[in-house]
């Protein structure tokens, strides 16, 4: 079984991949995958750390201090994530057909066909 680190690093190859061939539609839902998963990452607001009295306001002391530890997901949350994209795509590609738009609903449905075979390819 496959880790949530492999999901990222194989969208950023993908993502590489694509900016040199130019795929304009494939950048987009590799970049949109990406940060989909990496916000799920970020940490409540409330875990910052607190703030002390410095002559920069709101600083804190010390180098690294205001780093904050991005969340771990579960391959299960990351599944949830991928799932959504898919979904989402299919949906709005789906509008689209209804509105006669079939060049943007041909967009999402490949964009959703992208996902799913990367799915497919780390199992």
């Amino acid at each position: 079984m496959k880790m949530v680190d492999d999901w990222k690093t194989l969208l950023r190859i993908k993502l590489r991949e694509a900016l040199g061939a130019r795929q304009r539609h494939v950048i987009a839902v590799l970049r949109e995958t990406l940060a989909a998963i990496e916000n799920a990452e970020a940490p409540p607001a409330t875990s910052a750390p607190i703030h002390t009295d410095h002559l920069i306001a709101g600083s804190v002391n010390g180098l690294g201090a205001g780093e904050v530890t991005p969340l771990l997901l579960s391959l299960e949350a990351v599944a949830t994530i991928i799932e959504r994209e898919i979904r989402e795509r299919r949906d709005a590609a789906n509008e689209y057909s209804k509105l006669g738009r079939e060049v943007e609903a041909s967009v999402l449905h490949s964009q959703a066909e992208l996902l799913e075979a990367l799915r497919t390819e780390l199992g």
